[in-house]
C-alpha cells in the first residue's frame, strides 16, 4: 500500500511491466519505457508487432538477448536519466537498440555510448523492428506464437492509454515536443474506435485518452466525417468522446488545452449514461500574462477563470487538474504571487509543479533574467504549500460521501483504488482497508469515504 507523494512528476507514465513468460529457444526482448504516456503507448506498439513476430519479452536484463531503451528528451534531466538507462542496458545487456524523442539527436546518444547498435527517432516503429531482426532474427512459431487480441500492454489488464494523435501545433518556448515529434497528426476517427472497442472487449475498464493537445484533435483533418456504426462520426473530440464514452468503460481524458470547444465535452460528463468521466487534464503552467506571453501558451490566466467557472456551472462534481512552471526566465515575485492568487480563486483539485530548466533546443534557453536555483525551489515549495492545503480541503469535503472506485492493487494491508477523480500513478487513491478480500483487481465498487488526507481517501465498502 503506497500514498501518491505530492512532488510526483505527472509527466511520467507507470512503470513497464513486462510479462517474462517464453517458450524454449524464443528469441527474447527487454524493454526499458522512459518518459510520458505517450511514449508508453509506443512501447506498447513495438512490442505488440514483436509479439506478433514469435518474439517473447524479458523483465530482466539477463534474460533478454536485446534490449530497447525508448527514451524521453523533454527536460536535461529526462536525457540525463535516458542516457543513464541506456549505460545501464549496456552494462548490463550489452545489445541495446534506442529509440524515442531522445533517439532524435542520435549524434548525441553514440557520443555518450558509441556501442550501442541502432538509434531511431520517436514513433519510428518500422526502423525499431529492423534494428532488432538485425540483432535477434525472429524465430517463430505458427502454432504457438498467436498474438493476443488485446496486443502486449505495459499497463495493468484494467485500464489502458489510447492515444488520439501524434505532434503539436504550438510553439511554446520551453518545448521543443514539436521539433521531435512533428506537427499534429490526428489518427482517423474510426481507426481509435475500433481500438477502444477492441481494448474494452478484452476486459480494459478504463481508456487514458493522450496525446500532445488533446482539445485539438482532427484539426490537421479538417474534422472529416468517418463511418462508424450505424453512423458517422467526426474526427472531433467531442464526437469521439461521446463515442468512446458508449463503450462501457470509463473514458478520461488528458492534455486538454482549455479551447472554447472545450465546453462542448462538458454535458457529456455530466450525463451519468455517458462513461466520459467528469475529468480534465489541462497544462495551464502559468496564470499571469506577461509569463504566459514569454512562454508562447495559447491561453490567458483570466480567461482560464471563466472557462472553469463555466464548466463548473455545467458539472458540479467535475475533477480539475493541472501542471505549472515555477521559476520561468523573467519570473517576478509579483507574478509568481499572482499565480498563487489565481490557484486561490481556481481551487484546481490536483496539481504537479515544475521549477523550470534549460532543454537543449528550447527557445526559452535565451530568455533573459533566469531565475535564481534558490527562488525556483522556494517558489515551488510556497506552491505545493498552497496546493497542498487545496486538495486536503477539498477531500476532507468528500468524507461521507459514497462513490465508485476501480480496484488497482491488491496487498496484505489494504486495497489500492481509484474515484473517477484520480488518473493512475499522478492522483491520489483511495485505501479499502477492511473487508477488502473478496474484490480482484480491475473490479469497480461503491465505497463510502471515511477518512481524508492531504492527497488520498479511505474508505468502507458499501452493502
Amino acid at each position: 500500500m503506497t500514498q501518491n507523494p505530492p512532488s510526483l512528476r505527472p509527466d511520467l507514465a507507470p512503470a513497464a511491466k513486462l510479462d517474462g513468460t517464453s517458450r524454449p529457444g524464443q528469441p527474447r526482448i527487454g524493454m526499458v519505457s522512459l518518459g510520458c504516456p505517450k511514449a508508453l503507448v509506443d512501447s506498447e506498439r513495438i512490442l505488440t508487432r514483436l509479439r506478433a513476430e514469435g518474439y517473447g519479452m524479458s523483465p530482466d536484463y539477463s534474460g533478454a538477448d536485446a534490449v530497447i531503451v525508448n527514451t524521453c528528451g523533454f527536460l536535461d534531466s529526462a536525457k540525463a536519466e535516458s542516457l543513464e538507462a541506456i549505460g545501464e542496458a549496456l552494462q548490463e545487456n550489452g545489445k541495446v537498440i534506442v529509440t524515442g524523442c531522445l533517439g532524435a539527436e542520435p549524434d548525441y546518444i553514440r557520443e555518450h555510448h558509441p556501442n550501442i547498435l541502432a538509434v531511431t527517432g520517436p514513433h519510428q516503429y518500422e526502423q525499431v523492428l529492423d534494428a532488432v531482426h538485425n540483432a535477434v532474427p525472429p524465430s517463430p512459431d505458427p502454432f504457438v506464437d498467436l498474438l493476443p487480441a488485446s496486443g502486449v500492454s505495459l499497463t495493468p489488464r484494467h485500464y489502458s492509454y489510447l492515444k488520439i494523435s501524434e505532434g503539436c501545433n504550438h510553439k511554446c518556448k520551453f518545448c521543443i515536443i514539436p521539433d521531435m515529434r512533428g506537427r499534429l497528426a490526428s489518427r482517423p476517427a474510426h481507426a481509435v474506435l475500433r481500438e477502444a472497442e477492441k481494448l474494452v472487449e478484452s476486459g480494459v475498464k478504463e481508456l487514458l485518452v493522450i496525446s500532445q493537445d488533446t482539445s485539438a484533435y482532427g484539426l490537421d483533418r479538417k474534422y472529416d466525417v468517418n463511418p462508424w456504426k450505424e453512423s458517422d462520426v467526426r474526427s472531433h473530440i467531442t464526437d469521439l468522446s461521446r463515442e468512446m464514452g458508449k463503450l462501457g468503460a470509463w473514458v478520461r481524458l488528458h492534455y486538454v488545452y482549455p479551447y472554447p470547444s472545450v465546453r462542448e465535452l462538458i454535458p457529456l460528463m455530466a450525463d451519468p449514461e455517458n462513461g466520459l468521466l467528469p475529468y480534465l487534464d489541462i497544462p495551464f503552467q502559468h496564470a499571469h500574462p506577461d509569463v504566459l506571453k514569454r512562454m508562447a501558451r495559447p491561453a490567458a490566466g483570466s480567461k482560464t477563470l471563466d472557462e472553469i467557472a463555466a464548466w463548473r456551472a455545467t458539472c458540479p462534481d467535475i475533477t480539475l487538474r493541472s501542471t505549472f512552471i515555477v521559476g520561468y526566465p523573467g519570473e517576478t515575485e509579483a507574478e509568481f504571487q499572482t499565480l498563487l492568487d489565481w490557484m486561490d480563486e481556481a481551487q484546481l483539485d490536483r496539481v504537479g509543479c515544475f521549477q523550470y530548466e534549460n532543454v537543449d533546443g528550447a527557445r526559452s534557453n535565451a530568455l533573459p533574467d533566469h531565475v535564481p536555483s534558490e527562488v525556483k525551489q522556494e517558489r515551488w515549495d510556497r506552491f505545493m504549500e498552497k496546493a497542498q492545503a487545496i486538495s486536503e480541503a477539498k477531500l476532507a469535503a468528500k468524507v461521507g460521501m459514497r462513490m465508485d472506485v476501480i480496484v488497482d492493487e491488491i496487498d496484505e494491508d489494504a486495497a489500492t483504488c481509484r474515484t473517477k477523480a484520480d488518473a493512475p500513478e499522478i492522483d491520489g487513491n483511495l485505501f479499502i482497508d477492511e473487508g477488502y478480500e473478496g474484490l480482484s483487481v480491475g473490479d469497480i465498487v461503491s465505497v463510502t469515504v471515511d477518512e481524508a488526507g492531504e492527497y488520498d481517501l479511505w474508505g468502507v465498502l458499501d452493502t
